[in-house]
This record gives structure tokens, C-alpha cells and sequence, in this order.
């Protein structure tokens, strides 16, 4: 089987990728014809006394043999037009079965090609996937088509990619000697480690951590991965992103073997989607960090469309605010004005006709009043951070301003 030209490695699953390449490896070790069996029966049979020079000539014999007997059964299966052997039309077959035959090396474990076995003396370039298979090194052309090929999976499956950060964003976890007087009471809440799927809590000795699994998350893995091929990607070592894989995903159905961990990338200090093997314009990213993306991308970029959608979460709006930022700060650098322009809002720092909502901590300040004479909304500034995480426009009214103290 050719992992260049015919292999199985993507159903949409790097998993299935590590299973098609044990399953190769095994071939490779273990594939022999019958002759070549009874060869091995007899020299074996004839050699069990030898000396270990001997018994490495008798195994150079036997691959002699293998070869001799693998060029004469292609001569003999070659045949020409008019039903006989020609010694002519052997060569020139011989030669283009030969050119044919001819590895790429789109891959190696260690030194050995993926392919064809050869051993390669100098490194072919490329990137190491040791989360998909330990010392897996695959050329950026065999990347390439991958990708290519994994992507045409997914758009039939009507998927994307999503990548997960772990910390701050599906689960928390503190070292167990960082754990305060006052946190202690944790330790009579531990869920059992036998049924993680039952529980959100749990101490793992083994790292000496303790971690709590975000509430729902369990029923957000559960709805992503019907839209998404998810990868978990973390700067914890190897030892903890496989932990809490287990934590989230005891039964491997949302993640497999795609569970990538700083030992893995290829960048110090940074995650780079180099190492996951989905097209970068399909891949949606999920962290608690954000990401300096590339500019001028296609206009198919899921990265793009994610703009253009997250733009129409408070299209129409005007928003004024007050008593939200600190005195003599500049108000179009606080994070809830960038965060509502990134909504679609227009932010305004003087009152009109045209604004729709008085944003404010404060119901008795001026512009707080005006809103409510002039029939305009005043909502607290949760309502726009409440926007922003779900990716909605939110009832005004569950997000109401606090009357002064004096009123």
C-alpha cells in the first residue's frame, strides 16, 4: 500500500492516520510470500548449529534469494503482444517499472522512509508529528496533499476544524501546593477518577494538580464535534495535555490522537498551526489568548467570515457611554468600546438622536436620565460583554442599570 498514492490516512482522523501507519509498520515486518517462508524453514533447519558469521551469511543468501526470485516472477508475468517473451520488451519494461518504483520518501520514522523502508542519511525536511505517531516526520509536499485531501473529507462531512486550548478555556487546573487554607474544602468535592465522565472535579496525584472541567463543557464537545474535526493544542508538556484529554474525552470520541502538547510545535513559546493537519483557512481557534493574523487572506478564509458575522451582532446600534471608564482616560481605548466597534456598534461620545443605548453603571447620571426620557436603552456594560461571548444580541432588559444609592 502507497501512503504517497492510496492510503487511507484521512477519513477526517489523525487517529486513523497513527492506526493505517501500525498497521503498515506491521506489514513491513511481518509481509512475506510462502517461498519466501520455506526458504526461511530450510535455512533455518540447516543452521541451527552455526556460528553467527554463518547465519549472517545464510540471511544475506536468503535476500539474494528473495530478489532473484521476485526479478524472475516479473519477467515471467511480462509478456508481449504476441504471447511470448521477448527479451527486448523485458528491458524496456524492467526499466519503466523501475522509474515507477522510484520513492519520493514523502515521509520517515527516524531515519526510515515511511514508503519504500529505505534508510535516509540526511534529514528530508518537513515537519515532525510525534502526537500522531513517535519519531513521524512527514515533507511538506506529503503535508500538502494531506491537508488537500483531508479538507475535501470534511466539506462533504459540512465541517470545519477547531482548535482548544485547555487552561482558562475547557478546564482549570492549580498545583496541589498552590492550593490555599481557605480553597482546602475542595478536597472533601473530588469526583472519582474510575468515572470521569461523572464528574468536574478531580485531584490528580500523579501530576500533583487538581483540576475543574468548565461547567458544560462536556455538552459543548458534545455539539462541536457534529460541526468540527477538534484538535486540543496547549503549552502544558506532553504528560498533562494527555491527563486532561482523558478528563474531557475518556472514550475518544471527540479528539483521538490529536492532542498536541509545547513539546510538540515547532516554534519556542508559541503555538503554530504548522502542526495540525487541516488547511489554515478552515481552522477556527478557541483560547483564552488571541492569535496576529495574516492580512489580506481569501475571501473564503474562515477567519474572514468569522468577521463578518461577529459584525453583525450589534449592527444598528449607537452606543453612548457613562460612569464606565475611569476619569481622563481615552474612551476609544477602553476594551468595552473596541470590544462593541468589533460588534458592529457605532460608539459615540455625545448624545443624539440617533443613539440607541446609554450604556452606564450609573441610572442617575445625565446622560443615564436622558436615555430614559427620550425612551433610549440603558443597559449595564454586561450587556455588551454578555454580546460578545455569545455571539448575540441580548435582551435589554436583563442587563438593567442600578438606581443611586440616594434615589
Amino acid at each position: 500500500m502507497s501512503l504517497a498514492t492510496d492510503s487511507p490516512v484521512h477519513s477526517s482522523s489523525s487517529g486513523d492516520f497513527a492506526a493505517f501507519l501500525d498497521a503498515e509498520l506491521d506489514s513491513i515486518s511481518s509481509d512475506s510470500s510462502p517461498n519466501e517462508e520455506e526458504v526461511n524453514d530450510e535455512f533455518n533447519s540447516d543452521s541451527s548449529d552455526s556460528s553467527p558469521n554463518e547465519e549472517a551469511e545464510n540471511d544475506s543468501e536468503i535476500e539474494s534469494q528473495r530478489i532473484k526470485r521476485c526479478r524472475v516472477e516479473t519477467v515471467e508475468n511480462i509478456e508481449d503482444p504476441k504471447g511470448s517473451t521477448s527479451h527486448g520488451s523485458l528491458e524496456q519494461n524492467l526499466e519503466v517499472s523501475s522509474s515507477k518504483d522510484a520513492c519520493t520518501h514523502p515521509g520517515s520514522f527516524g531515519d526510515m522512509c515511511i514508503l519504500c523502508g529505505q534508510m535516509l542519511n540526511e534529514e528530508t525536511g518537513g515537519v515532525t508529528f510525534g502526537y500522531i505517531h513517535k519519531g513521524l516526520r512527514l515533507g511538506n509536499d506529503e503535508i500538502v496533499r494531506l491537508r488537500r485531501t483531508d479538507m475535501k473529507n470534511l466539506l462533504r462531512q459540512k465541517k470545519l476544524y477547531l482548535v482548544l486550548d485547555l487552561d482558562h478555556t475547557l478546564l482549570n487546573s492549580t498545583r496541589l501546593m498552590h492550593i490555599t487554607l481557605e480553597e482546602e474544602y475542595l478536597y472533601s468535592q473530588i469526583d472519582s477518577l474510575q468515572d470521569v465522565s461523572k464528574g468536574s472535579l478531580f485531584k490528580l496525584d500523579f501530576l500533583q494538580m487538581m483540576t475543574r472541567l468548565r461547567p458544560f463543557v462536556r455538552m459543548f464537545l458534545k455539539e462541536a464535534s457534529q460541526m468540527f474535526e477538534m484538535y486540543i493544542y496547549t503549552m502544558g508538556d506532553r504528560a498533562y495535555a494527555m491527563e486532561m484529554a482523558k478528563l474531557l474525552d475518556p472514550r475518544r470520541e471527540y479528539f483521538d490522537a490529536r492532542v498536541i502538547s509545547r513539546d510538540d510545535g515547532t516554534q519556542r513559546h508559541q503555538k503554530g498551526l504548522d502542526i495540525v493537519l487541516g488547511q489554515e483557512n478552515a481552522v477556527l481557534i478557541l483560547d483564552d489568548t488571541e492569535t496576529e493574523l495574516v492580512d489580506n487572506l481569501d475571501d473564503r478564509d474562515v477567519r474572514q467570515v468569522l468577521k463578518i458575522v461577529r459584525k453583525d451582532v450589534l449592527k444598528g446600534c449607537k452606543i453612548v457611554f457613562t460612569r464606565v471608564f475611569p476619569t481622563q482616560f481615552q474612551a476609544d481605548n477602553h476594551h468595552l468600546w473596541k470590544m462593541a466597534e468589533q460588534l458592529g456598534a457605532t460608539c459615540s461620545r455625545d448624545l443624539d438622536t440617533s443613539v440607541t443605548h446609554v450604556v452606564s453603571q450609573d441610572a442617575g447620571t445625565e446622560k443615564s436620565r436622558w436615555a430614559l426620557k427620550n425612551k433610549k436603552f440603558l443597559v449595564h456594560p454586561r450587556w455588551i460583554e454578555a454580546a460578545n461571548y455569545l455571539w448575540q444580541r441580548q435582551p435589554e432588559e436583563n442587563f438593567p442599570v442600578n438606581q443611586p444609592k440616594n434615589h
